[in-house]
């Protein structure tokens, strides 16, 4: 049956506000009091992917003109980014929980990948940017793409669902930019990487910690994997694909943030990631399809 925009925003806020009340401590507030619940900006966060925003302002426009009656309190748009901002940490929390929610922890079968995060224009003077000494200029061999920005590693599931991510400057080595997302998965895990995580050394020290990682291999390399192994490979790293193509498509996308600030893209990328785990989430609990706006009934 078809659900209606209010049904999911009404499902979603519910689940987050009993989520927020059970996990997180109400940090005292000086001043007048906060207008909008945290539940309910995050609600907004992550609904604004489904219905395919670019625009954080836009977005704000619609909601007040069709859907002000859910959101009374409503804030005006440099109001709404500073809560947004402010709430990066707590949306990081919020993503781990659905992960948990779609039973991550019992994956062991992962696919690594790393995609740009664009942060200033390649040519601009970065001299007086926010991104001065913290982001770096990469290349992007799968793109041919040079840019100034970031590099955001992640491990996936094999059924699509984001898992741990790590977002660190451009020109950082994949195999340091993996470590720290390989010690957050059990033992026994098998991850498929791409050739920029090719180490001989650095794949045997992981395999005696019980991590089998299996990758692509150059062209230069001698031992080549059979055709089997390589349809395997090409197959898997579709689905990673096919996550990225959705984090860079149906509204504001990683690769291109348009944030002035290291804590603005930071969040915009967490909140991206977020969306997507949310989306799973409601198809899984409650059958709800966004694409399509479609509900089907699920066991539950």
């Amino acid at each position: 049956m078809n659900i209606t925009l209010d049904e999911v925003f009404l499902i979603l806020f519910v689940w987050i506000d009993d989520w927020h009340q059970e996990n997180i401590v109400k940090a005292s507030r000086s001043g007048r009091p906060v207008d909008m619940s945290d539940s309910e900006i995050l609600t907004l966060m992550l609904v604004m992917d489904f219905i395919e925003f670019e625009s954080e302002r836009h977005y704000l426009e619609f909601i007040r003109s069709h859907y002000l009656e859910l959101f009374p309190s409503l804030l005006d748009h440099s109001q709404y980014n500073r809560r947004v901002r402010a709430l990066g940490s707590m949306l990081e929390e919020l993503r781990e929980r659905l992960c948990l929610e779609l039973e991550i922890n019992k994956e062991n079968n992962f696919i690594l990948d790393t995609t740009p995060v664009v942060a200033v224009g390649y040519k601009r003077d970065k001299s007086h940017s926010d991104f001065a000494g913290s982001a770096d200029y990469g290349y992007c061999a799968a793109r041919q793409l040079h840019y100034f920005g970031y590099k955001l590693v992640m491990l996936v599931s094999l059924d699509g669902i984001p898992g741990p991510i790590e977002l660190v400057p451009a020109n950082t080595d994949e195999r340091a930019c993996a470590d720290e997302l390989l010690d957050k998965i059990p033992q026994g895990s098998n991850v498929l990487g791409d050739k920029g995580f090719v180490g001989k050394d650095w794949q045997e020290g992981w395999r005696k910690q019980g991590i089998n990682l299996i990758t692509f291999k150059r062209k230069n390399q001698i031992d080549q994997p059979d055709i089997e192994t390589n349809k395997i490979l090409s197959t898997v790293r579709e689905r990673i694909e096919g996550v990225y193509k959705l984090l860079k498509t149906a509204g504001q996308s990683i690769e291109h943030t348009y944030a002035h600030t290291i804590e603005g893209l930071c969040t915009r990328v967490v909140t991206k990631i977020t969306s997507l785990v949310a989306k799973l989430f409601l198809r899984k609990k409650w059958g709800i399809d966004i694409l399509t706006f479609k509900q089907h009934l699920v066991e539950i």
